[in-house]
């Protein structure tokens, strides 16, 4: 499956890799190091702990490894008077009487807080492929709300 990401986010996904793969493992080496020599493995908590967060070390990088072989990248800046809603648009829409704009991304970068919203999440879902004027009606826990699609960038 596709992961989607912006340059920016490819870059910071870049970057927080590389620092899990260099420091953040010498750091956990190093304990593991400390840990032994404590005496007895069956018995040491910190070399327990230590090897625990390897392990959750080693599945983040692997997961990020993964998500970056399968990237694909987006571009957010669309010209004016796209025809559809995509990954990378910038949608305004209307719902009652309420005019927002939301950024459709892939899940790594979704941040609703900041309306940029995931193509996987349910919004994000309803909105791919409309076009301008049409409707649009999304089912979440709380009930139905309509959107209008006003215009897409």
């Amino acid at each position: 499956m596709p992961h989607y990401l912006t340059k920016p986010g490819l870059k910071k996904l870049q970057s927080e890799l590389e620092l899990l793969k260099t420091s953040a493992r010498r750091e956990v080496i190093d304990r593991i190091a400390a840990a032994k020599e404590l005496g007895d493995l069956k018995e040491n908590a910190e070399y327990a702990e230590a090897k625990d967060d390897q392990a959750m070390l080693e599945s983040k990088i692997a997961e990020m490894e993964a998500t970056l072989k399968d990237a694909v990248l987006i571009e957010e800046e669309r010209s004016e008077g796209s025809t559809v809603v995509q990954v990378g648009s910038r949608v305004h829409v209307e719902c009652n009487g309420n005019r927002c704009m939301y950024t459709i991304v892939g899940t790594e970068e979704s941040d609703p807080s900041a309306l940029r919203i995931s193509n996987e999440s349910p919004l994000g879902r309803a909105f791919l492929n409309k076009s301008r004027g049409d409707k649009v009606v999304v089912r979440v826990p709380k009930g139905e709300f309509e959107y209008i699609v006003v215009e897409i960038e």
